[in-house]
């Protein structure tokens, strides 16, 4: 049973920095393809970033390009998002995800196979 747990988020002012972890329960972590979606009252759920099995390749929206951050660590099984300059527009639910299988359509959430219960990161302006 895979399990992916989120924590880090909470209430900031904006220009503030936040760091998201999401831990896994994943035997073999290191071999999928991890992501950070996120999703705002109303709105649909929306790619921020993603990063490949190898931890060498990553791809960010471009609303949060030079902001935000992936990284993960493999013997952790811990994968993070370190969120800086924050915006109010950065307010909504942030949900980590999880793939066996690469797949260039990285911004799809149908291209995950788990995702945790998402953590609450709101801007203040």
């Amino acid at each position: 049973q895979v399990q992916l747990v989120e924590s880090g988020g909470g209430l900031v002012q904006a220009g503030g920095s936040l760091r998201l972890s999401c831990a896994a329960s994943i035997r073999t972590f290191s071999r999928y393809s991890m992501g950070w979606f996120r999703q705002a009252p109303g709105k649909e759920r929306e790619f921020v970033a993603a990063i490949r099995w190898g931890g060498g390749t990553t791809f960010y929206a471009d609303s949060v390009k030079g902001r935000f951050t992936i990284s993960r660590g493999n013997a952790e099984n811990t994968v993070y998002l370190q969120m800086n300059s924050l915006k109010p527009e950065d307010t909504a639910v942030y949900y980590c995800t999880g793939s066996r299988y690469y797949s260039s359509a990285y911004s799809s959430t149908a291209s995950y196979d788990y995702w945790g219960q998402g953590t609450q990161v709101t801007v203040s302006s």
